[in-house]
């Protein structure tokens, strides 16, 4: 196993502890949560690029990747739901965006298709993580993102454009890929 599926494991290892200590709660396990998020976002980011550089894309890799990526998020924003700083909502619709493209990636591969993520999937992901990053920083959420802007907190209208891009990806994924789901 190369180096970069190492680093794509262990952003599915983490992911656990992070949920662990984001339970918890108290300032310290915030911290540590915040700190594992951080570091296994940072795992997506440079398992991609040893993969391309030291020519190391494997199969293995482009199915576990975008798994663990979801993986990751998913677990993030039901932690975030918990808690109550995210409105459920919000995690209904990514996961309804992330079953509908894996269906559409599960019916291309069994057509023998690789479909490669879009630039709009990659800027939806990078959005994600850094709206979530913010989340999970105690200071900035208590005091920067749960200040009010009308009716509205600053994670409030974050996690909305979040979701925007979400469905804007989803909806780009499969308009660019309905010949592989048209109807017979």
């Amino acid at each position: 196993m190369n180096i970069a599926n190492k680093l794509t494991l262990m952003r599915v290892v983490i992911i656990p502890f992070f949920i662990a200590f984001g339970l918890i709660g108290g300032t310290a396990c915030g911290y540590i949560a915040l700190a594992l998020f951080v570091i296994a976002s940072f795992t997506d980011y440079l398992d991609g690029h040893l993969a391309r550089k030291l020519n190391l894309v494997s199969n293995f890799g482009k199915f576990l990747d975008p798994i663990a990526d979801k993986l990751l998020v998913l677990a993030a924003l039901a932690l975030l739901v918990g808690r109550g700083e995210v409105s459920v909502w919000v995690f209904y619709i990514v996961v309804m965006r992330e079953l509908v493209v894996s269906g559409v990636r599960l019916v291309a591969a069994a057509q023998g298709r690789v479909i490669q993520a879009a630039m709009t999937g990659k800027i939806k992901t990078v959005f994600q993580m850094i709206v979530i990053i913010l989340a999970l920083i105690p200071w900035v959420s208590e005091n920067v993102l749960a200040k009010a802007v009308g009716s509205f907190t600053v994670l409030d209208i974050l996690m909305y454009i979040m979701t925007l891009i979400t469905l804007v990806s989803g909806a780009e994924y499969v308009v660019k890929n309905a010949d592989v789901i048209k109807p017979e």
